[in-house]
């Protein structure tokens, strides 16, 4: 049951993009817009740590720093997409990482003739052109471009996330140092744009931008701590649902049969991608075991 702690994370995650299609709409600009995604964890985390004496300080730099790295280029290239193109589409778009992994895997990772990791490129591939035919005008194809550049470098900084996980690193202390980055480049962002005076209207999404985003980190955090890994890396797909829901609701934007058959097609590439990721991981566990205890027998 822990694991549907991700539904709601989802749910918050898509506000958040709505609550970023809605803060550019009153002039906010992209720095403004990723500031406020990062300062409430950064506040909230720093908060926890000192009443419970953890150290911010990790044992290594480097692996933070790239996947900080691919990290926050991967959040202003999707924030970006989301003040150009609809909801859905800028969201399933961004939504690619598996299938990144999976030609990753298959060209770097030593399982070319995984059948399974090549239907699951396969169906996110085609699912990709179906949801880029009908829903891309003219002047939107630059978004889409940076949309799926969004979905291969939040790829790159998953499988540093992993390697992090790897070396025991807690996952507060990795979104802490994210959250410390994303706010960083905000401040370079902020130089070179100037800081917009807003509305009203702009500093409610703004703050709709922050809350949401951190509720779903929350959320999201508690999910894969405490649920089943394959499920809860399943159910975050339903960000897609939610987010194609809310463009209906908000800004009528009812996509055709054919993009609906391509987010379909991502969320199925991207589950049996998950699928085959835990069944290697978990073998690689059984094969580690069985090791360790013929050394010990």
């Amino acid at each position: 049951m822990q694991s549907l702690w991700m539904l709601l994370a989802c749910a918050m995650f898509a506000i958040m993009g709505a609550s970023i299609k809605t803060a550019a709409e009153f002039d906010a600009n992209l720095a403004q817009i990723v500031l406020f995604r990062g300062l409430p964890s950064i506040v909230f985390i720093f908060v926890w740590t000192r009443v419970r004496r953890h150290s911010l300080r990790p044992p290594s730099w480097k692996a933070h720093i790239l996947r900080n790295l691919f990290g926050v280029s991967s959040m202003w290239m999707g924030f970006f997409s989301l003040t150009i193109l609809s909801l859905s589409t800028s969201v399933s778009l961004t939504y690619t990482a598996p299938l990144f992994i999976g030609i990753w895997m298959l060209f770097f990772g030593g399982t070319q003739r995984d059948p399974v990791r090549i239907l699951a490129v396969l169906l996110g591939f085609i699912g990709v052109v179906a949801i880029l035919r009908p829903s891309i005008g003219d002047d939107e194809w630059f978004a889409a471009l940076v949309a799926l550049c969004a979905g291969a470098f939040a790829a790159a900084a998953m499988l540093q996330v992993r390697e992090l996980g790897r070396m025991g690193e807690p996952e507060w202390r990795t979104v802490f140092l994210f959250s410390c980055f994303v706010c960083l480049s905000s401040v370079v962002g902020l130089v070179a744009l100037g800081w917009v005076d807003l509305g009203w209207q702009g500093w409610a999404a703004l703050i709709g931008v922050g809350s949401s985003g951190f509720v779903g980190q929350l959320a999201m955090t508690r999910a894969f701590g405490k649920g089943s890994a394959l499920l809860t890396a399943s159910l975050q797909y339903t960000t897609i649902i939610f987010a194609a829901l809310l463009g209906i609701v908000f800004w009528a934007d009812i996509p055709d049969p054919l993009a609906w058959a391509g987010m379909a097609l991502i969320i199925g590439s991207g589950m049996l991608s998950l699928w085959r990721t835990h069944s290697e991981d978990r073998l690689m566990r059984r094969k580690a075991s069985s090791a360790e205890q013929a050394e010990t027998s």
